[in-house]
Formats: C-alpha cells, sequence, structure tokens
C-alpha cells in the first residue's frame, strides 16, 4: 500500500493521541461475500475498541478498506451490520459515525476471539494434514480431491482458494491444482524465524518507539486469557492470531510502518506449520505466552532495551521448540 498509515488514519478523521497501530487481515479476499464483511465487522469492533475510540468518531469506508485490504463493498456492508446492532448510526449524506464509547466494547474481547473464522473450515485441516503428510500428489485434478474428500464442487473451491491465499497451493490451466514445496519447507520456516529474530528487537529500539501504555495491558489480558484456558478453547487460527497481532501490534509502536509490512509476509510464510504445530501439542504455547507477557511488562516499565533482548531469545526459544515436528515434515514438503 502506497499511502503511509498517517494519511490513512487523517482520512478516518479520529482523533487520537496513541501511536498508529496496524490490523492486519490474515485471510483472503476471495472468501464468500456474505462471510467476508462479518470478518470485517468484527476488525471494526477490534480497531474501536483497542484504541478506544469516542462516540461520534467517524469511520471513513474507504479509509478502513485501505486499512484492512479489502474493498469498499464488505466494509459497507459491514458498517451496515454494526449499525443494525446499534454500535454505529448511519447519518444520510454524511456517512457512519461511532454510537458508542470504544472503551465499552471491551466486553466483547472473548466472544469476538470465539467467533466464526475463515480459516476454521475442517477441510483446509484435512488438506494441509494431508499435503504435509504426504497423501496427495504435488499435481492434482479438482475432481480426483473432490471424489477423495466427498465434497461439492463449490466448499473444495473455496478451501484451495483459501490456500492458494497462504502461498502453498497454485491453481494450473484447466481444473487442475499444484501444491508448493516452499512454504511449507522446514528451511523456510527457520528463515522467517531468523529475519524476524533480526528485525523485531530492532523495532522495539527504533527512536521513533511509543508505546501505548493501554493497549499494552489488553494484549497482555488476552494472553492471560490464552494461559487461562484459552489455548486449550480456541482454534489453530485464532491462537495464531492472537500471537501473531501482539508482534505486529509491538512492531508497529515503532512507528515504522516498515516492520509491520515485512512481518505481514513472514506470517503467511509461517502460517501452515503454525496451524499444524498448534494442532499437535499447544502445551508448548504456554511458554511462549508467558515471555509475551514479561516483554508487555518490561515495555510497560519503558525497559525497550531488555525487552528487544528478551524477544530475541523468545523467538530463538519459539523455533527451537518447533524443530521436533518440523523434522516430520515429509521429504517432498521440506
Amino acid at each position: 500500500m502506497r499511502m503511509s498509515s498517517r494519511s490513512t488514519f487523517a482520512r478516518l478523521t479520529m482523533p487520537r493521541k496513541s501511536p498508529i497501530l496496524f490490523f492486519p487481515i490474515l485471510f483472503p479476499h476471495s472468501a464468500m461475500a456474505g462471510t467476508l464483511p462479518a470478518y470485517v465487522a468484527g476488525k471494526i469492533i477490534e480497531y474501536v475498541r483497542v484504541n478506544r475510540l469516542p462516540a461520534g468518531t467517524h469511520l471513513g469506508a474507504q479509509a478502513l478498506a485501505d486499512l484492512f485490504y479489502v474493498s469498499r463493498n464488505p466494509v459497507r456492508t459491514a458498517l451496515i451490520q454494526l449499525a443494525g446492532e446499534g454500535i454505529i448510526r448511519c447519518e444520510k449524506n454524511r456517512g457512519f459515525f461511532l454510537a458508542v464509547d470504544g472503551g465499552e466494547l471491551l466486553d466483547r474481547e472473548e466472544a469476538s476471539l470465539e467467533a466464526s473464522s475463515l480459516m476454521d473450515d475442517p477441510l483446509y485441516y484435512r488438506l494441509a494434514e494431508d499435503w504435509l503428510a504426504g497423501r496427495i500428489e504435488e499435481r492434482i485434478s479438482e475432481n480426483d480431491l473432490m471424489r477423495h474428500y466427498s465434497v461439492a464442487r463449490g466448499q473444495l473451491f473455496r478451501v484451495l482458494q483459501r490456500a492458494a491465499e497462504d502461498l502453498w497451493v497454485e491453481r494450473l490451466p484447466g481444473h487442475g491444482w499444484r501444491f508448493l514445496s516452499v512454504m511449507v519447507s522446514q528451511q523456510a520456516y527457520e528463515k522467517g524465524y531468523r529475519f524476524r529474530m533480526a528485525i523485531e528487537p530492532a523495532a522495539l529500539l527504533e527512536p521513533t518507539f511509543q508505546a501505548d501504555k493501554k493497549v499494552l495491558r489488553e494484549l497482555s489480558e488476552r494472553q492471560v486469557f490464552l494461559l487461562k484456558g484459552g489455548l486449550h478453547k480456541l482454534s489453530p487460527s485464532k491462537i495464531f492470531f492472537v500471537n501473531s497481532h501482539f508482534h505486529q501490534t509491538l512492531a508497529g509502536f515503532s512507528n515504522n510502518p516498515f516492520f509491520v509490512d515485512a512481518l505481514k509476509k513472514i506470517d503467511r510464510i509461517r502460517l501452515l506449520l503454525d496451524f499444524r504445530s498448534h494442532r499437535l501439542n499447544r502445551d508448548r504455547l504456554l511458554k511462549q505466552c508467558s515471555e509475551h507477557l514479561e516483554i508487555a511488562d518490561l515495555l510497560e516499565h519503558d525497559d525497550n532495551v531488555a525487552a528487544a533482548e528478551l524477544m530475541r531469545n523468545h523467538l530463538k526459544g519459539a523455533l527451537e521448540t518447533k524443530r521436533e515436528f518440523l523434522a516430520g515434515v515429509p521429504e517432498h514438503a521440506a
């Protein structure tokens, strides 16, 4: 996106003192029209809540579309949906305005985490597991996949399109698909983590870094929720989102959008194998969540140097804990 984050937020006409935050869409734009607006509605709620926007704040449809990397149509549908719930009001010839204070939406956090996700179709995981386990040929037709999974073409196509957005499947001319090795390989996964070990600590040491203490506490609340049972309640996609959101929000405090843009690309590479790791053993995430809390606490006390060092060790440790399941990835995907 060529537009700077500051110009985007200026168009939203949202007065605020806290630093710019980024809330990336990790899900494909090719989702069903009836599902994407519901997801965007959840993102709008999260954006309003985390930034504690006051009632009466104008919500520009185009600026929100730019922020979430979607078109205007799902944003407008989402705003109309939220207006029906009384969260937003629509004024003729003026647009959409927040009808409640953002702080009042805090209690919706757990509910939003439990809401349906575009990544939670069981067929997506079956397809991923079969590919990682070597049970699917590199090139295969839609008809063969339909027979194998006993599903309709429409459901299969949506899942394949989603996998294509996640960069581990590509469509061939006709009705065939090719499964890609590079994005599910151990080598790519480790390189992604080493890159994160270089840039994430650096983001915390940027001279323009400014942490929003309220947001830090809210990030910590999410980690506490995971530690108190959320790791065993939430789907892999929601766990992935909560933790990637933690890292991207901290990078966003740097007020340097290049850090966040880089993390978005890495997230797309590590997406599939991280989901598999969460499904195989969620207990390994307990230590990572505890370290997230420690990093947030150090930043809240303005000890960025210690937070950066812990961040590097945290990422190094996370990679080490995942080498066991990475070693089980077959040669075709490694």
